[in-house]
């Protein structure tokens, strides 16, 4: 009987635990850390949406998109952003890579068909196009883009919308974020806000 009593005060201590960790951990803690979030990083906080002239907004309806996720673009007049294996393209609910090894022929096949349609459609050699123009970002939800990928659309973009290479080359120039924290990764574009101050260029 001593046991049983035993048993059944250690489960409910070990119960009350659970519950004090249950509000502590799983309902106050995020609660504390939202409502911190909502007050110094509101834009942040909301999804870093961005409207169609470039200024930063919380309001959804408002939005032209996110400035950290990428968007499936066909418009020729605009910088396009590297491919997606995410659903569709970009599906933040199917938010993945290809999982393709470098050596699975259905990787290799793919990649030579993009390079070829990236070089016919920029007008350059297949050697000159940038590994991220054919290749997908592991979430599949990168918005971004290397200056060398934005290089190679520059003329096309000054084509079809009257503006001069030098003015889009300044475009890109303007849109490109260093390594984050000065060392992590590579100099990148973000596809959104460029193609938002061509747009702005051009009209």
């Amino acid at each position: 009987m001593n046991d049983i009593y035993a048993l059944l005060r250690h489960s409910w201590a070990g119960l009350r635990v659970l519950i004090a960790a249950t509000l502590v951990l799983g309902l106050g803690y995020p609660l504390l850390v939202t409502g911190i979030a909502q007050v110094a990083f509101p834009w942040q906080a909301n999804g870093s949406l961005v409207t169609a002239d470039g200024s930063h907004t919380t309001d959804p309806s408002e939005a032209a998109g996110s400035a950290l996720i990428g968007q499936v673009n066909g418009d020729s007049a605009l910088f396009y952003p590297r491919p997606s294996a995410a659903g569709d393209g970009y599906d933040t609910l199917s938010s993945y890579g290809s999982n393709l090894g470098p050596e699975e022929p259905a990787l290799i096949d793919a990649i030579k068909e993009r390079k070829a349609e990236v070089a016919a459609r920029e007008g350059v050699a297949a050697a000159e196009v940038p590994a991220d123009a054919v290749t997908a970002s592991g979430s599949g939800l990168d918005p971004h883009i290397s200056p060398e990928y934005a290089s190679l659309q520059v003329a096309r973009v000054a084509k079809v919308n009257g503006l001069t290479e030098a003015k889009v080359r300044e475009l890109v120039a303007d849109s490109t974020e260093g390594r984050t924290w000065g060392v992590l990764g590579d100099a990148h574009v973000n596809v959104l806000l460029l193609n938002i101050a061509v747009k702005q260029a051009a009209h």
